[in-house]
């Protein structure tokens, strides 16, 4: 089993057994604490920057929403008017993500769960994965590109965890989880060392760093692969 494939294994336990019910909470409009609150308002300013990237109208195009969790950038797209696959490797999150779905927007969104790179999937217009590539080394990150990049007509858009001491401070110290229901470690980038990692597997596309969100406990860097 490679290395992709033991994060994966790691991340799907965390996600589908021991912190569902965390996350279920903290991407709704239910009360949490302050330090998540701070997670939350960051996870919300993180998606409409990636959504920014993204056309307007997007009537007809084939959207994968790579680890699409509780589903809220999946609705986001569907609005849009795109034909969204959105898939998680927790079964758990991809029936709330179901549940939570619009009725009038049910019909534009496709829910799988399983590996987002999964050529079964198809081809894309567009690909948004939001924080479901920040447990992996760069090269893990510059193959799951190298498999994606010739099935994908426009942009990747994607998020890791920028190299910043406060963020890794922070994440060390535990703060933002209680022990029990922490998640796997974030791997930090530097974006300019990321793209070149990237390039060293093959990546044809220009990787570039596209802007950081940062509120309290939440620390993001948004990335681009573009034509």
């Amino acid at each position: 089993m490679g290395a992709y494939d033991q994060t994966l294994n790691r991340v799907e336990t965390y996600f589908d057994k021991t912190a569902t019910k965390t996350w279920e909470q903290l991407t709704s409009d239910a009360p949490v604490s302050k330090v998540r609150e701070t997670v939350r308002a960051g996870r919300d300013k993180m998606r409409a920057l990636m959504l920014s990237r993204l056309p307007a109208d997007m009537t007809g195009q084939r959207v994968l929403d790579a680890g699409c969790g509780a589903g809220q950038m999946s609705i986001e797209l569907a609005k849009r008017g795109a034909e969204v696959v959105a898939c998680d490797i927790s079964p758990s999150l991809v029936n709330i993500a179901e549940l939570r779905t619009p009725e009038e927007l049910a019909p534009r969104i496709t829910f799988t769960s399983g590996d987002m790179l999964h050529e079964r999937l198809g081809e894309f217009d567009h690909v948004v994965a939001m924080d479901s590539l920040i447990y992996y080394t760069g090269s893990d990150i510059g193959k799951a590109l190298k498999q994606l990049e010739p099935r994908v007509s426009g942009r990747v858009v994607f998020t890791v965890a920028p190299r910043t001491r406060l963020l890794m401070g922070m994440w060390y110290a535990g703060k933002l989880f209680p022990r029990s229901d922490r998640s796997p470690v974030m791997i930090p980038h530097d974006a300019d060392r990321l793209a070149q990692d990237v390039m060293e597997q093959g990546v044809k596309r220009k990787l570039r760093a596209v802007d950081q969100v940062t509120s309290g406990f939440y620390i993001s860097q948004a990335m681009e692969l573009r034509p």
